[in-house]
């Protein structure tokens, strides 16, 4: 079993040391009393960057809208702007934010080209991703039940606390490729329905940021091989205990917080699991 990471580990937000009161503290001559002493524990622009990804979670600033630029955020936190664009390099480089030159800073969304597929690793043999186009979805079953144990406990629920599950196909070409299994917590994703995951033209992460507010920033997988049992063979139309491969996904969004579990079972006599170390 292989398992590989994929995302970004939150920092605490602004920590500061409680100044003494103002009876204490106050100058004879009406002076202003002292900034904040900064912590020892946690580098300034540590701090800053929790408090961006603090505004990232609450939805201060929605998945491809600008951020306030270095100069704004350096006034609003009173740092230095060296302070705010190390936090915001962090940033970048875990994909939550983007920059675009001339044009500012923005959120991350998984509706743009080049992070799509992001959490998507299945790689045509021949060929790329445009070649291949989008895949085509067919949704086998999306209703709402009541979280079963394993369920509950990877998304941090209890049991029989209410989630939606859906099971559907993606096919390549008209080929059956995929076949997923998936569960989000009911509280976040009501409304949600066949015809909304069918209809949706995007990713469907890109979905979940557009009509829940719910953005996936990390995901933990675990791959192993397994042979397709009867019931799966049928719906990606290949022999009963043909090699497949077996992704569990957990994926969070801010502060670890898991918002799917998706299990999925890949053909790969025309696909390969692709990932980039770095």
């Amino acid at each position: 079993m292989i398992c590989t990471r994929a995302g970004v580990s939150l920092t605490p937000r602004l920590m500061s040391q409680t100044s003494p009161s103002s009876a204490e503290s106050a100058d004879p001559a009406g002076a202003p009393p002292p900034l904040p002493a900064t912590p020892a524990f946690s580098p300034l622009y540590q701090q800053i960057k929790g408090l961006i990804l603090q505004s990232l979670q609450t939805g201060e600033w929605k998945p491809g809208e600008s951020i306030p630029s270095e100069m704004e955020l350096s006034a609003r936190f009173r740092v230095s702007q060296g302070t705010v664009r190390k936090a915001i390099d962090e940033l970048a480089a875990e994909n939550l934010v983007v920059r675009r030159q001339g044009k500012g800073t923005f959120v991350a969304t998984h509706s743009e080209q080049h992070v799509q597929y992001r959490f998507l690793r299945l790689m045509p043999d021949s060929g790329d991703l445009d070649d291949e186009g989008p895949a085509q979805r067919s949704i086998l079953d999306c209703r709402r039940v009541r979280a079963a144990a394993d369920v509950a406990r990877a998304l941090a629920l209890r049991p029989g606390d209410a989630v939606m599950q859906i099971r559907r196909v993606l096919s390549f070409k008209g080929v059956p490729a995929i076949l997923e299994d998936v569960w989000l917590p009911g509280q976040a994703f009501k409304g949600l329905s066949a015809e909304k995951i069918a209809q949706y033209p995007g990713p469907t992460y890109a979905m979940y940021e557009a009509d829940f507010g719910v953005r996936m920033v990390r995901a933990v997988e675990n791959i192993r091989a397994v042979g397709a049992e009867v019931a799966q063979g049928e719906l990606l139309q290949v022999p009963a205990g043909t090699p497949l491969l077996s992704v569990e996904r957990i994926a969070y969004t801010y502060n670890d917080v898991p918002m799917e579990l998706r299990r999925a079972l890949y053909r790969t006599d025309s696909h390969h699991y692709h990932n980039e170390l770095n």
